[in-house]
């Protein structure tokens, strides 16, 4: 089934480049309803005002972290089921265990290509 890339996406990332570089990518998906925040507070609080329909966040992040937004999202019955997909330079093998046990939907590993993300949305949403 395909996806509807009219959906609400917010990308959460404390580098404004990083967030230009998945808005870019994600346009070339043919995503259009792209929103974004550089931390993890101001994430949360957007998503309790909005309907996302994925969430797409880094992990090191202060004074809230990617791992501790997911934790709140899932916490949260309204956003419990949101998809949510950790984009992050830490390939340690404790942090995949511990955003599987949080309830992430995936994960990847920056740096990242075009190819790369589509594969990891499409597992997670369907065909992109």
């Amino acid at each position: 089934m395909a996806v509807d890339k009219s959906m609400s996406v917010l990308v959460v990332d404390d580098y404004k480049t990083m967030i230009r570089i998945v808005r870019g990518l994600l346009e070339q998906l043919g995503f259009r309803n792209i929103d974004d925040a550089t931390d993890g507070v101001t994430a949360l609080e957007k998503i309790q005002q909005n309907n996302y329909g994925l969430i797409l966040s880094d992990w090191n992040m202060a004074p809230m972290t990617g791992f501790d937004l997911l934790k709140a999202v899932r916490a949260d019955p309204r956003t419990r089921n949101t998809p949510f997909v950790m984009v992050t330079a830490e390939a340690k093998t404790e942090n995949v265990v511990a955003a599987r046990q949080a309830g992430v939907n995936n994960y990847i590993i920056k740096p990242f290509t075009l190819a790369v993300l589509k594969q990891k949305l499409t597992t997670v949403l369907g065909e992109v």
